[in-house]
């Protein structure tokens, strides 16, 4: 299957104002996320999708290639099946999602999302890690509950596995999973996906892969080992990203 790399971005950020413009080691921050998805070389081609110019002048400025989409996107999915929808790219049979955020995006775990999907087993792809129980009482932190094929059956904000009757910690310890923001998707199932209307369980966690498992498309979880760094939402996550950038080791985290 030949493979897609969009990487949304979008200028009218609240909290951290013109994010993808902000400078991270000395280069916008759009333009770190971009290297980092070409030097990992899972896809056949990555393009930025953006509402904004600026954006996309500084993109193909810097050697890349971009589309200007639709300022009216709810999400970054539906910016990324505009690009999908577009003739150039019609011949690309998976799709990976990339933040426009994620300059320290895991090398396995975009690996691991992709091929579920490329291998035919999913129709849709995440990746998650397994956490420490402390993460549990975290709502800023999202994990999912996966069946045993490895197939999602519920992301939250919430305790999840929670702990009723149990006293042994272990059984629930085994299996905390952080989801990692990283996704695969056949072209079928990224249209159905954004064709769908908003579900009530998405409303009520601010989380949209509830909308596909709402409806039935099935999303397989890779697994893999390593913490998650997170994106970069704030002044303060931009200042411990550039702190960091020095001794990030590269293609292999």
């Amino acid at each position: 299957m030949r493979t897609l790399a969009v990487i949304p971005a979008r200028l009218g950020a609240t909290r951290l104002p013109r994010k993808p413009l902000r400078i991270l080691a000395g280069v916008p921050l759009i333009i770190r996320v971009l290297e980092r998805v070409t030097a990992l070389r899972v896809a056949d081609r990555v393009v930025v999708a953006t509402d904004s110019e600026d954006i996309a002048e500084r993109v193909c400025a810097a050697g890349g290639e971009a589309m200007l989409t639709s300022a009216s996107h709810p999400s970054g999915t539906d910016r990324i099946a505009e690009v999908v929808r577009d003739a150039r790219f019609a011949a690309f049979d998976a799709v990976l999602n990339v933040q426009g955020d994620e300059p320290f995006v895991s090398a396995a775990a975009v690996r691991a999302a992709l091929e579920l999907v490329t291998s035919g087993r999913f129709p849709l792809g995440t990746c998650a890690v397994r956490a420490a129980a402390a993460v549990l009482a975290r709502p800023d932190v999202v994990k999912v509950v996966t069946a045993d094929d490895g197939a999602a059956m519920y992301f939250s904000r919430a305790p999840i596995p929670f702990r009723r009757d149990v006293s042994d910690r272990s059984e629930q310890d085994a299996r905390v999973l952080q989801h990692v923001g990283v996704y695969a998707y056949t072209r079928d199932a990224l249209a159905r996906w954004v064709s769908l209307p908003t579900h009530p369980y998405e409303r009520l966690e601010r989380l949209e892969q509830l909308r596909p498992l709402a409806a039935g498309i099935r999303m397989g979880v890779g697994v893999v080992s390593g913490t998650v760094r997170g994106g970069i939402d704030t002044e303060a996550d931009l200042e411990r990203a550039n702190n960091e950038w020095t001794t990030f080791t590269g293609i292999e985290s």
